[in-house]
């Protein structure tokens, strides 16, 4: 499913024009974003969590040339199922 199939999904099943879902979906996106850019985390109940993890700065291989490469440490974004999401994916 791609972001226009789920905004029409949204807007058949809460019965609103898809621009709405579409303002509503991108709302979301957006607080989400924020939430996490400001080192917090996004917690929905029997859905899952969003958070941001810390990656370690490490040694890598350049594919093309083998040569011995840094990688910089950085942030990335995390989700982690909830225990009602898990039970639909493991059916």
């Amino acid at each position: 499913m791609n972001k226009g199939e789920l905004i029409e999904k949204i807007a058949k099943d809460a019965k609103v024009t898809k621009s709405q879902a579409g303002d509503a979906l991108d709302s979301f996106i957006n607080a989400v974003g924020a939430t996490l850019s400001k080192g917090g985390k996004v917690t929905l109940v029997g859905f899952g969590t969003f958070s941001v993890s810390k990656r370690a700065a490490r040694k890598g291989r350049n594919p093309q040339t083998g040569k011995e490469i840094n990688i910089k440490a950085k942030k990335v974004a995390k989700f982690k199922a909830g225990v009602e999401l898990a039970k639909k994916t493991n059916k």
